[in-house]
């Protein structure tokens, strides 16, 4: 049986598109940035999409940032 509930405050259910599976593709680490660049997905962890961001923003065509994660308390 699948029980589903409505949360009465849409604010208080974030959704995160990466996981501990997706790896930064520079050092392998946890990405937390997920840019689109020509039909490609590349994923940062926070250092390296912090280090390229300036260049890869002019280019992309998507920047999805979920660095505010590393700040959630448990």
């Amino acid at each position: 049986m699948n029980t589903m509930s409505t949360p009465t405050d849409q604010a208080a259910v974030i959704e995160h598109r990466l996981t501990a599976a997706d790896r930064c593709d520079s050092c392998g680490a946890q990405a937390y940035i997920a840019a689109e660049v020509n039909g490609s997905e590349l994923l940062f962890c926070a250092h390296h999409g912090r280090k390229y961001e300036e260049k890869l923003r002019s280019i992309a065509t998507s920047w999805h940032d979920e660095t505010a994660r590393l700040m959630e308390t448990v």
